[in-house]
């Protein structure tokens, strides 16, 4: 992403969320809360506490497997963050 894409960007969304649902959705991988907030360059804390209100907004669900928590986008959540890319390459 340019520099004058990602300003503008971020004036629309609030960027770390964004990036969240964005990452998740073009995970090739399978997605943990901790790999996700290296990713995104935000602390473990604060991924989970927007993970968490996006699980109560229907967007992700978290999956137990043993002592990890898959990260997994809802349709819904799926949907959202397939625009959220598609308005990012727009800008």
């Amino acid at each position: 992403m340019l520099v004058n894409q990602k300003k503008i960007f971020s004036v629309f969304f609030r960027e770390k969320p964004a990036l969240m649902l964005t990452g998740l959705f073009n995970a090739k991988n399978d997605v943990y809360a901790s790999s996700l907030a290296k990713q995104i360059d935000c602390t473990y804390s604060h991924v989970v506490k927007i993970l968490q209100e996006m699980e109560k907004s229907g967007l992700v669900n978290f999956e137990k497997q043993g002592r990890l928590k898959l990260l997994t986008l809802t349709r819904k959540g799926s949907d959202i963050a397939s625009h959220i890319e598609g308005i990012k390459i727009k800008l």
